[in-house]
């Protein structure tokens, strides 16, 4: 059986110990290459509609498409003569005030997926819309450059396709108490017991063997590492804000992790969406800005990098639910203390320009963004880890 069927199939390796076995392919790597640079990778789940969040507030096209949809001009926050922040995105206005936020325009790729499924997997994976990788951008980027199987993180119970590389994958832990103690438990410990030198020697059975062994060590040093700091700040409670929270613990205590990755679902708006998505910005805009005072209040926050993404945006025209249905291209958010291009990185979405579909069209692929930030922030080979180069960007 080849291992990556296997692993499918095996309940310890797809569940919460889905860790990556640590192998020696890393001991040419500098010392330096992690030291300082942390990612932080949000995704709004479900295809955030774009357009009602960085809205086009002067343009008649977005008004006459979305007659009931529509945000009325006295409930944005005006920005530029052209473009305003949704109401319920106030402390991200503030992020952008203060110079933290750079906003990316009509972010996508060409010939666009419009399934949830597949989409997640083209932005996880960082392939072309007809190419069909097994592995994350993150995951290679461990693969190549990491050092220990907590180099990324999930804060999740289930690691994402994101994190998984060919040889080494992050590791998912929402609760690292829980984490901890699950690796502590008899069951755990009977079957790492029960191990010989012929399990290790095995292809499938060495592998889920040495996975567990790296999960118990990794357990271990998340737990002991993150209990020396705990965010006294005031978060709102809520799933999404209780991860940030967690993350922030996790960067303040000097954990050796470089990438974080968070998600948030309910953006799927096909129906009554102004109420719901209203809720889901503020939600994520409140927690983002507590999240940032937590990084700044303990110097953490000019080597962080805040990226947030969704897998694509939603179309021009409300539909006749009251809502919007799967779209193209759409805007991302940077923030950062170390932004060059700050505020607006381009030009608004051009509505009168759309796709056969009646969808935006994408002017900045997003591997794009990618490499730029493996490049100038991480500061590692872009290109080996995206598998070819991409122009980059000059907001880093």
């Amino acid at each position: 059986m080849e291992r990556r069927d296997f692993l499918k199939q095996s309940t310890l390796a797809s569940s919460l110990f889905f860790v990556p076995n640590f192998v020696k392919a890393f001991e040419n790597v500098s010392k330096d290459t992690f030291k300082h640079k942390k990612l932080v990778i949000i995704q709004l789940s479900g295809g955030n509609d774009g357009l009602n969040t960085i809205v086009p507030y002067t343009n008649d096209v977005y008004f006459r498409n979305r007659p009931k949809l529509s945000i009325p001009k006295n409930k944005i926050i005006k920005t530029t003569d052209e473009l305003g922040f949704h109401e319920s995105l106030a402390p991200l206005k503030n992020l952008y005030d203060q110079g933290y936020l750079s906003i990316i325009n009509n972010v996508g790729y060409p010939n666009p997926n419009r399934s949830h499924f597949r989409s997640t997997d083209i932005w996880q994976t960082a392939s072309n819309s007809d190419e069909y990788l097994n592995s994350g951008w993150v995951g290679r980027f461990i693969d190549k450059y990491g050092k220990n199987p907590y180099a990324a993180i999930e804060l999740d119970d289930s690691l994402s396709l994101i994190m998984k590389g060919e040889n080494m994958n992050g590791i998912a832990t929402k609760n690292p108490r829980v984490l901890f103690g699950n690796t502590q438990t008899p069951f755990f410990n009977k079957i790492l017991k029960q191990q010989t030198e012929a399990h290790l020697s095995e292809h499938n059975l060495g592998y889920l063997y040495k996975t567990m062994i790296e999960a118990k060590s990794s357990a271990k040093y998340i737990y002991e590492t993150s209990k020396t700091y705990k965010s006294n700040l005031d978060y709102p409670n809520n799933p999404f804000a209780k991860q940030l929270k967690t993350t922030a613990e996790f960067i303040n205590s000097d954990l050796d992790s470089k990438v974080y990755y968070v998600s948030m679902g309910g953006f799927d708006t096909h129906a009554n969406q102004n109420i719901k998505h209203s809720k889901l910005l503020k939600t994520y805009s409140e927690a983002v800005e507590v999240f940032v005072k937590d990084l700044k209040k303990n110097d953490s926050f000019k080597d962080t990098l805040i990226l947030t993404f969704s897998e694509f945006g939603r179309r021009v025209q409300q539909n006749a639910a009251g809502g919007t249905d799967h779209g193209a291209a759409n805007n991302i958010f940077l923030i950062g203390e170390n932004l060059k291009k700050k505020g607006f990185y381009n030009d608004a979405p051009d509505l009168l320009n759309l796709d056969k579909n009646r969808d935006l069209i994408h002017t900045i692929d997003f591997r794009s963004v990618y490499a730029t930030i493996l490049d100038r922030w991480l500061q590692v080979d872009d290109a080996s880890i995206l598998n070819k180069s991409f122009s980059k960007l000059d907001f880093i």
